[in-house]
Order: C-alpha cells, then structure tokens, then sequence
C-alpha cells in the first residue's frame, strides 16, 4: 500500500497519493528550455522528481516519467541570433548539454523525453478544442495570432492563489487580444523566424500550450503528478491549467513544485548573471557529491548556494561512501535490499522528507562502523545493506556502477587509484588507536599527510580527502 502524503499546490496542503490506475504512477515534468548551458538551479528540479519517481518505484510502482525540451522559444531564438548559429543547432547543442548533466547526476532516463517542435500537430487541436468551446479565439486583426480568453474561465489564478485582476503575463502588449490578461496559444509569424502551418496563418507555439499537448499526448486527458520549478507556478503552469481543463482534460491530479536554488537571496538564474553551471561546480566536486547537496534539502526548501555548504555536502556523502566500502572489504558483498528502512520509509512517506530520510542513513552508517569496530560483521552488513537501499532509493549508493571511479569531471581519479591503499591505512590505524598503540596511528596519519591526504576524524570514523579536493 502507498501511504505517501505529498504537499499539493493547487490544494495547499498534503494529500495521501493514489495513483489513478493500480499499480502505475504517471508524472509529467517540465524539462528544459535549451537556451543555453545548464547550472545548478536548472537540475535542482530533475534531481527532485528522480528521488520521488525511486520511491514510488521502490514501493512497486511503474511509473511513467515524461520530461519535455523546450526547443522552440523567444530566449532560445534569441540566443541564437546573438551567436549568429541556427536556432535548431543551437537548441540541439544546448539540448546535449542538459542530458549530460542530468545523467552526470545518476538521473533516470525518462520513459519519453518529448521535443515541442515535434508536436504542433497536437498543439494546433488542442487549440481547435479550446476556439470550438468558446475559450480561446484568432486575433481579429487577421494577424494570425490566437489568444486564450482567461475571462471565460471562472477558477483561473486558482493554482497560484492570486487574483485574475493583479496577474500580469510577461507578454508584449498586443492590440488583438480583447483582455490584457490572455495569454498567448499561438504567434504569428515573424520574418526570418521559424513557423508551421495553421488554420489562422503561419506561426510557432506559445510556450503553455507546448505542455498541455505533450502532457495530454503522452499521458493522456489526466495523470498523476505534474511538477517543476515554484517559478513555473505563474504564469506556465497556472495557464497550462487552465486551459487543458477549459478543453475538458481533467489535467494533473497533484501539482508539485521544488523551491529555487538561490545565491545572495535571489534565484539562481541566467538573466540576474548569478549561475555556476554544471560542468563548472563539477570541477570542484563529483556529479555524486552535488546530488547529494541537492537531495538533502527538502524540496520545497530554498538552498542557499555556498561553497561552504557544497563541501560539507561531499564530506556528509564520503562519510557515507567510506563505510559501505569499509564493510564491503572487511565482511565481504553488500546486499542492495532487503534491510529495516522503516525510518526512512516514514520520512519519505512525509512529503519526501530527505533531510529525516538522510538522518537515517547517517544512524545506519554510526551503528554500522561501531558494529564494524566491535567485530560484529552480521550487524555491518546488516547496517551497511540498508544503507544502500536508502541511498537507492536517494540515487545515492556507492556501490552504483554509475559512480564507480567517477571525479568531478567523470573520469577515473586519483581517489579511485589511492582508494584501497588508503583505506588499509585508516584500517591499521583504527586498529591501532583501539589498542591504545596511539604512536603506531599517529605514525600512520602523518604518512598519509605527507602523501597529500587528509584525514577528518568524525562519528561516522575517518573520512579522508585529497588536499586538491580542499583548495
């Protein structure tokens, strides 16, 4: 039985999750516009909903993921002119750039991965839909573009709480439209840009009504759980909204937004200049330790960037790290599942509590090195199996292939060279620390100083990093 409770915006508040169809979860996930390189804030939200599809997989769940590309935009054919590049090459470039990152960051492939400029077809019914129902309607002037009506639409502002009269939608101003709260379905064509064929003339779409097809097309007239950024509350998913279900969709049964990755107060984004893109921060840490400083935070919770934080991020995950391979050496395999999570099942089952679900896999990482340090190897294993059934759950194990022997920049590193060698020493010197023989381990840690190691002895045992890995 699923007793996950997940906080819903459109009701503000938790709600117990029910799949629609037993046995199967369907989620959609707004992915990336591909404008330019992905940083941090990007992939918060990816991250997110990857541990959310691991646990509703992990309670048996087939879930069916779909993460579109934005690949037809105003910013994007933007970017394009500046670089004087094609606008399909440079969203195809940048389109790279965001798999990259996000399988950097162990995330699950989604079971489709839908480009918008491959579905206008889906796009142009949907409005059809809406202008046959009386919502949506062709500017007069014969322009070509097509608005939707947000006055036929009584519950409109209902997902973002805020009143139809105070929303404004970023858009230019536009003679055609009867109200300035519609909102774009359809742009007419412009000279030099790219445009489709349509009842109403040549155009390309609006970047809401890109959603609603995808979604409806993939998953059907509704689903489960759509997500995404808080920043895409208003107006993206608030017109999303309003429109599938203006055209008789049912639409997302649950609506779920993970909170900005901030910097200095404000969201980390491009046009305030205040991003570290991806393949930047995984030169100062691996694609494994930024997962884990982005999991460990709550999701609805503001993450304040800081290199401070980022390092103590990647030395919590080396503590765990270092104790799976400890046991792993010492006792032997380490079965993937099968342990008592029950601790964690709670905090995950709590609106995906990560920081309380985190919290139990440190408990198990202490009980294990005591068990370890007392001899007790059934309670190492023990400890250590449920250690990686969490972090699995997480995207975390260190067992995973996909982080076997990957640095910052994914590659086989001198930690990995150094690894076995390095934890004998640890070894030998716990060994010798409990029998008081405390000249024989300082002998050891100076040794391993003056071969560029350092050594942070916490409750979890000893956690070494390369002094490169402090600068």
């Amino acid at each position: 039985m699923v007793s996950l409770h997940l906080y819903d915006t459109a009701r503000r508040a938790l709600r117990e999750f029910h799949p629609q169809h037993e046995g199967r979860a369907s989620m959609y996930v707004c992915g990336a516009t591909v404008q330019g390189v992905p940083h941090v804030g990007h992939v918060r939200s990816s991250v997110n909903f990857d541990v959310l599809r691991r646990w509703l997989m992990h309670q048996g769940l087939d879930v069916s993921l779909v993460r579109n590309v934005t690949d037809i935009d105003d910013k994007i054919l933007t970017k394009a002119a500046e670089a004087g590049r094609p606008w399909w090459e440079w969203a195809a470039t940048h389109e790279r750039a965001f798999t990259s990152a996000f399988d950097a960051l162990g995330c699950l492939p989604p079971s489709v991965e839908p480009r918008a400029t491959g579905h206008v077809t889906e796009m142009i019914e949907l409005i059809s839909r809406l202008i046959d129902a009386g919502h949506a309607y062709p500017c007069d002037n014969g322009s070509g573009d097509v608005y939707f009506a947000v006055g036929t639409w009584p519950t409109y502002g209902s997902l973002s709480g805020q009143k139809p009269d105070e929303m404004e939608q970023g858009e230019q101003a536009s003679r055609g439209k009867h109200d300035p709260r519609d909102f774009t379905l359809w742009k007419a064509a412009k000279p030099g840009e790219p445009s489709w064929p349509t009842p109403w003339g040549r155009g390309r779409p609006g970047w809401h009504l890109e959603c609603s097809a995808m979604a409806t097309h993939y998953l059907g007239p509704s689903f489960d759980i759509h997500g995404g950024g808080l920043d895409l509350v208003f107006p993206h998913h608030e017109n999303e909204r309003a429109q599938s279900n203006a055209a008789g969709d049912g639409f997302a049964n649950f609506w779920l937004h993970n909170a900005w990755v901030t910097m200095a107060g404000a969201k980390m984004s491009k046009s305030l200049g205040n991003t570290l893109t991806i393949p930047a921060v995984l030169e100062r840490v691996r694609a494994v330790e930024l997962r884990y400083y982005l999991v460990a935070p709550h999701y609805r919770s503001t993450v304040e960037y800081s290199e401070a934080a980022l390092a103590e991020a990647a030395s919590a995950y080396r503590r765990i790290e270092t104790f799976v391979a400890r046991v792993a050496e010492r006792v032997g395999p380490v079965p993937a599942s099968g342990a008592d999570i029950s601790a964690f099942a709670a905090a995950m089952d709590d609106d995906l509590g990560t920081p309380s679900a985190l919290a139990a896999v440190h408990e198990q990482v202490r009980a294990g090195n005591t068990a370890l340090a007392d001899g007790d190897h059934a309670g190492a294993r023990a400890a250590a199996t449920a250690v990686r059934e969490m972090t699995g759950v997480l995207g975390l194990d260190p067992l995973d292939p996909h982080w076997a022997g990957a640095d910052a920049a994914g590659g086989t590193t001198a930690r990995s060279a150094l690894g076995a060698l390095v934890e004998d020493l640890l070894a030998q010197r716990t060994a010798a620390r409990k029998d008081r023989d405390f000249a024989r381990a300082d002998a050891i840690r100076d040794q391993l100083t003056a071969a560029g190691v350092g050594i942070e002895d916490t409750p979890d045992g000893p956690v070494w990093t390369l002094k490169d890995d402090e600068q």
